[in-house]
């Protein structure tokens, strides 16, 4: 009975789409897959699961550091019409962490390795027409000492965490199989204000066994209008899969993409058609945009300076692991936008294509990387010197750079995390990467993200380090001497901050102002707090800092975590996991990066108070701030560089009502709390 229930809701999800003639079609396949571990060989030991789907959203965010890291199979059946014997068949796997091997009808047809890029596979002459066939995906998120990452500060979940697509095309398409990218990619030679000069390629697929004539034809579109158009009669050679025929166009006066104040996107539409039959067509967005980094003053957008207000983001939440939604990754863009942030580092691995695309649309910049991971303070190594991980590596940096290369927000290719040149040094290895991106896409630069001196932070075009002072040992104040002294000792650097912050728990509060210890079960929010006041004045003050991005943006799982409120979870966030909460040090980077009027008072979760003396800090962008206390009469003060005002006030035991005010722009802005001062 299952089954039939199973191949009939198939038939009927397919009977009533079947493609208009030389149309492709697209059909998710994430509803009603059957799941059981390798291990569970017994009959009827499967669930039902809808993808995205991970099995670690529990066990790895317990804290559990053994985590289940072994196979999974996924199942499902679908139904095949007769009528698709015409047509070419294809399956894509948006994301499969982290070795992912499919069947179909029990035949092994390919493997992909890698947990972090998209990948697809041909079925058209590997499915039985006119019945219902089976898929088996065997995932495998085990160590594999030869498939990136090796190791990490984060979980690698398990399963098939992101969207599967059925696509159905025509004999002769736009290829899907170059590496799962969309088979267009449009190169934006030379851009400024008075013309942008693009070259669009397409890459065309013929599964004939003879030569077919087309004509492929290219539009572009301003606000849904075509304004060019373009066409060219081509031979597609029999059976080649990744053809590519270019058109190069011009702009005049383009309307350029130009961060969160005006992220315009052209589109450009290539299509297939035989006579006067259009038979296949993809669409991919055109921002048009030029940037540059300076050593000495910094990013540059469209030849204005430009600030980069910056965080890292993991993919992972709360209850969900790394199985996201798109109105999961809507919040987060939403939180990042009401911060204030307009850049931010996509750690450690490719992410989502709909969260690159919303950061198209929001004017994001966005640095994106491979999951070359080193340990961190962490035992063994990110990199082992043998082909096959420098193979797969290469493979993983292909993928990332195709798959994306039209997001006009992707201004940086990330090539490492925090690897060390003992042992095995990859230092070599990195500039074959160094070499591999710029032949892939030579308009973007390079970028990596360090924590060591060495020969590996001159091979990129552009570097970052991660620094942690003031929380890994030694206090902000170094970080101003250490950026000095690098940008003095190599003034051709062009150097960023890809990762600062501090841990903090919404549940531990205290009076006084006392640094952390990171592994400690103790993170008081207020040492956060100062953390990155401190930090950012230093990082704000260096014009030749081209970027910064505190680390994180929100609480992630890393299930080896013994520290903070709770084991598994990195508690650097400045949101809380579930993203329910936002912690004291978002409002004061709000006050900083948001221009739209705001006022926070600081500490109103620690609400117990044992000191009546005590000091008060307000965030807001207004010039002054007037504090009440009690029936006292109110004292006002001005906002300093960094939008904070502090006052030092005394508290009356029991309870004591605080207030704050400030009028920006004819409006009042105010904020309130209780504190209560035990007797």
């Amino acid at each position: 009975m299952k089954a039939f229930i199973s191949s009939l809701t198939a038939i009927i999800l397919f009977a009533f789409t079947e493609p208009a003639l030389g149309q492709r079609q697209t059909y998710s396949l994430n509803p009603d897959w059957q799941f059981r571990f390798s291990h569970q060989v017994h009959r009827n030991t499967e669930q039902r699961v809808d993808l995205p789907h991970t099995w670690n959203a529990q066990d790895a965010l317990s804290g559990k550091i053994d985590y289940k890291r072994g196979i999974g199979n996924y199942t499902k059946k679908i139904f095949i019409p007769e009528a698709w014997k015409q047509k070419r068949l294809f399956i894509r796997f948006e994301g499969a962490n982290s070795i992912a091997n499919l069947f179909v009808n029990g035949k092994h047809r390919g493997e992909h390795r890698g947990g972090y890029g998209a990948f697809i596979f041909e079925l058209t002459n590997h499915v039985r027409y006119g019945e219902e066939n089976s898929l088996l995906v065997r995932v495998n998120n085990a160590e594999q000492l030869d498939v990136m990452p090796l190791v990490g500060d984060f979980n690698f979940y398990g399963g098939i965490y992101r969207d599967v697509e059925f696509i159905i095309t025509d004999n002769v398409c736009i290829s899907p199989l170059d590496y799962a990218s969309p088979g267009l990619y449009l190169t934006q030679q030379d851009v400024n204000e008075k013309q942008a000069k693009v070259q669009a390629t397409v890459m065309l697929s013929n599964v004939y066994t003879i030569p077919q004539e087309r004509v492929i034809r290219l539009q572009i579109k301003e606000n849904g209008k075509v304004i060019d158009e373009y066409e060219r009669k081509v031979t597609v050679q029999a059976q080649q899969h990744n053809q590519p025929v270019s058109f190069t166009f011009k702009i005049d006066n383009p309307h350029l993409w130009n961060g969160t104040q005006d992220p315009f996107m052209y589109q450009v539409t290539a299509s297939v058609w035989e006579k006067k039959q259009q038979t296949d067509c993809v669409t991919q967005p055109l921002g048009l945009r030029y940037y540059s980094v300076d050593a000495d003053k910094g990013f540059f957008l469209n030849g204005k300076h430009l600030n980069l207000h910056g965080v890292c983001k993991h993919q992972d939440r709360a209850e969900r692991g790394n199985a996201l939604h798109p109105y999961h990754h809507e919040e987060d863009v939403s939180l990042m936008r009401e911060m204030g942030v307009n850049a931010v580092r996509l750690a450690h691995y490719p992410h989502s294509t709909y969260l690159y695309s919303l950061l198209d649309r929001h004017g994001i910049i966005a640095w994106a990387e491979i999951p070359f991971v080193g340990p961190g303070g962490y035992a063994d190594k990110g990199f082992v010197d043998m082909p096959s991980f420098r193979s797969n590596g290469k493979e993983q940096l292909k993928e990332l750079i195709r798959q994306h290369y039209n997001h006009p927000s992707i201004c940086f290719w990330g090539l490492f995390n925090e690897l060390k040149e003992e042992g095995d040094n990859p230092v070599e290895y990195i500039k074959e990467l160094h070499e591999l991106a710029h032949r892939e896409d030579p308009t973007r630069p390079t970028t990596a993200a360090s924590n060591q001196e060495g020969d590996m932070n001159f091979i990129t075009d552009v570097i970052a380090w991660n620094r942690y002072d003031g929380w890994y040992g030694a206090t902000p104040a170094s970080l101003a001497t250490w950026l000095d002294k690098t940008h003095r000792e190599n003034p051709q650097l062009k150097i960023a901050i890809s990762e600062y912050g501090a841990g903090a728990s919404l549940y531990h509060q205290q009076d006084s102002l006392r640094q952390s210890t990171p592994k400690s079960w103790w993170h008081p929010e207020n040492w956060q707090t100062y953390y990155h006041i401190q930090n950012w004045r230093i990082i704000s003050k260096r014009p030749y800092v081209w970027g910064s991005f505190v680390w994180n943006m929100f609480d992630f799982g890393a299930a080896h975590r013994m520290e903070g409120d709770r084991p598994g979870i990195n508690d650097k966030g400045l949101v809380t996991y579930d993203r329910r909460t936002k912690k004291d040090a978002f409002f004061f980077y709000k006050a900083n990066w948001n221009p739209e009027p705001m006022l926070y008072i600081c500490g109103k979760r620690n609400n117990l108070r044992t000191k009546k003396e005590t000091e008060i800090w307000i965030f807001s962008n207004g010039n002054e701030v007037t504090l009440y206390v009690n029936n006292e009469k109110p004292q006002t003060v001005g906002t300093d560089e960094w939008k904070t005002a502090s006052f030092n006030i005394s508290l009356i035991p029991g309870i004591n009502r605080i207030k704050a005010q400030t009028s920006i722009n004819g409006k009042m802005q105010e904020d309130e709390c209780i504190w209560v001062l035990e007797q």
